[in-house]
């Protein structure tokens, strides 16, 4: 059973939009991730976000372009905020998944799963985190970056 762990991509500011959709930079790099991703054979089964807009936005292009019959929606474990309940869900979870949200949520999320020390900056900014369940708990696969920025345009 595999986990992927998703940071949406860039957001415009709050100052030119509350709700922060992402910028045209982040739907680049979102578009970009997801392909890579999918060619990689992700396929999940579920793919849950926060809710917020620029989560949203993300999960809708790794859905198109990994699974669009996969279960899609929000789920109140992925708000930056919550507590990480979420990894006791995951325990129990049988099918593959994608997380999509924010940060420090993810980042303390993958500390959890791999029992590791929590390192600042450890998780890829507006990336993708492969974590597989094994017989003795959790381990990280592999990790996919944003493209740069300037590459994009």
């Amino acid at each position: 059973m595999f986990v992927y762990l998703v940071h949406h991509g860039q957001a415009v500011n709050p100052g030119v939009d509350p709700q922060r959709p992402l910028s045209r930079q982040g739907r680049d790099q979102t578009d970009t991730l997801s392909g890579r991703a999918a060619a990689r054979g992700v396929h999940p089964d579920v793919i849950w976000h926060s809710g917020k807009l620029r989560a949203r936005q993300t999960a809708d292009a790794y859905w198109r372009a990994c699974n669009p019959l996969a279960e899609f929606s929000a789920t109140r474990w992925m708000q930056p905020d919550d507590p990480l309940r979420l990894a006791d869900l995951l325990a129990v979870e049988t099918r593959d998944v994608m997380l999509v949200g924010h940060m420090p949520h993810l980042d303390r999320l993958l500390c959890r799963l791999i029992e590791t020390a929590p390192q600042a900056g450890s998780f890829p900014l507006n990336g993708v985190v492969a974590v597989e369940r094994t017989e003795t708990g959790w381990a990280e696969r592999w990790r996919l970056e944003a493209p740069e920025l300037e590459a994009l345009k």
